[in-house]
């Protein structure tokens, strides 16, 4: 039977109780990991991170999870989907070893066979999943790989050959491998499909189902998603058995936890703008709709005293990671990305969210923008709109539900240094 539950997205400090919709049931919204099944040696690998209760997706999916159940979860970008999938993973992979009589013997030459398979459609993504999940997995005395394009497959197959019970992986180079005869998915026993909404946007579900079509075992699948609809929807009808819905619905909507600064401002001077914004601020995160405009927004904000760095497909991998580990950590202040970070990539306390190009649509607007005012905190988004930008800037809001005034700024205007503090009125606008 399938069954749906909905639950209020609070920050990780509130707590309380919220009515299911259809049962009257009630949801805690912060549980501890032991009450929902988590054992013991993981419960005391988190509580050394400092993590003790968990987020809702977290107390609504672990427990069918833990119990073999197909599960779809419904929820936001950083709302803690990583563990909801990762902590039964781990748990259900290392009894399934210890049923085994341990792990299995190195076998050179052959191709590693995973039990446990996590697919995911960036290398940012898997590599902060896999940042997660890799101090998890040793304390339960599993292996973890992960694998992703963009970085040398030659390293990746000598740690498959080391033997590997986890992979986290990209579509693209796990098939290289299964070509290869590197890696078999054969005795997959569960699946993760994370992001399952953004692989359809990449034009992924192809791979994705060519992965679950040689899956050859009873298996479980854990589908994690921000919509449910179209071709996810068709995954999940074709592929999960007796799937479990869980819902993880804002109290508010999406925007309305964001301030939102839409900003007219001249050619010549938008560098300046951005700077001005920038300067002062511990993490700004500036998009842009090219790779080669991401490179050059760089070198003009340098040239600007704003120490910057990109990430955008051309880079290197090891430069992304840097660039994305330095942001991350507080050490560099701005990075400029194209859209490629606009999902999947949970970032901490970013202050300000910059589309220095507006986005494509509506959609792409809100991808974005939920780098910031996560996890219950709020955020400020700024557009920077030329005049002939004006409509385009226009249309998003409609569809967002937004009435702001696009507003005429200079650089040296005081008011871009604290737009947090700034509140446009409809006088203000320039339209």
């Amino acid at each position: 039977m399938t069954v749906k539950s909905l639950l209020p997205d609070p920050s990780a400090e509130e707590a309380g109780e919220a009515a299911g919709p259809e049962t009257g049931d009630t949801y805690e919204t912060a549980r501890t990991f032991e009450s929902l099944g988590v054992s013991e040696p993981l419960t005391t690998a988190l509580a050394g991170q400092g993590i003790t209760t968990s987020f809702p997706i977290q107390a609504l999916t672990i427990a069918d999870a833990m119990a073999g159940r197909d599960v779809c979860g419904k929820a936001k970008t950083g709302s803690g989907k990583t563990l909801a999938f990762g902590l039964p993973l781990l748990q259900r992979t290392a009894a399934r070893v210890a049923e085994n009589g341990g792990r299995a013997e190195d076998r050179p030459g052959r191709p590693a066979r995973p039990l446990a398979l996590v697919l995911l459609p960036t290398r940012e993504l898997a590599v902060q999943v896999h940042d997660v999940m890799a101090p998890l997995a040793a304390t339960v005395g599993l292996r973890i790989a992960s694998v992703y394009g963009g970085a040398d497959i030659d390293r990746q197959v000598t740690k498959l050959r080391k033997g590997v019970e986890v992979i986290i992986a990209t579509p693209g180079r796990l098939i290289d491998l299964g070509d290869r005869g590197e890696l078999s998915v054969a005795d997959v026993e569960i699946l993760v499909l994370d992001e399952a909404d953004r692989m359809a946007d990449m034009g992924f579900m192809p791979q994705v189902e060519w992965v679950l079509r040689r899956l050859e075992r009873d298996h479980q699948t854990l589908l994690f998603s921000a919509t449910l609809d179209g071709a996810v929807d068709r995954l999940v009808q074709r592929y999960l058995t007796d799937p479990v819905f869980h819902e993880v619905a804002s109290n508010t909507q999406t925007v309305s936890a964001m301030e939102h600064r839409f900003l007219q401002v001249h050619q010549m001077d938008k560098v300046k703008v951005a700077a001005a914004i920038c300067r002062g601020l511990d993490k700004a995160l500036i998009f842009v709709r090219t790779k080669r405009g991401a490179d050059r927004l760089v070198e003009q904000l340098n040239k600007e005293g704003i120490r910057t760095a990109a990430i955008h497909g051309d880079l290197r991998q090891a430069n992304r990671e840097r660039a994305l580990a330095d942001f991350s950590s507080g050490k560099l202040h701005v990075l400029v990305a194209t859209d490629v970070a606009a999902r999947g990539l949970h970032i901490e306390a970013v202050d300000i969210v910059i589309h220095y190009d507006p986005p494509e649509d509506h959609k792409a607007y809100l991808h974005r923008s939920g780098r910031t005012a996560r996890a219950g905190s709020t955020g400020v988004v700024a557009t920077l709109s030329l005049w002939n930008q004006a409509v385009e800037t226009e249309v998003i809001q409609r569809r967002l539900g937004l009435r702001i005034p696009i507003v005429e700024m200079f650089s040296n205007d005081p008011r871009l240094a604290a737009l947090a503090a700034w509140h446009p009125s409809p006088g203000d606008g320039v339209l």
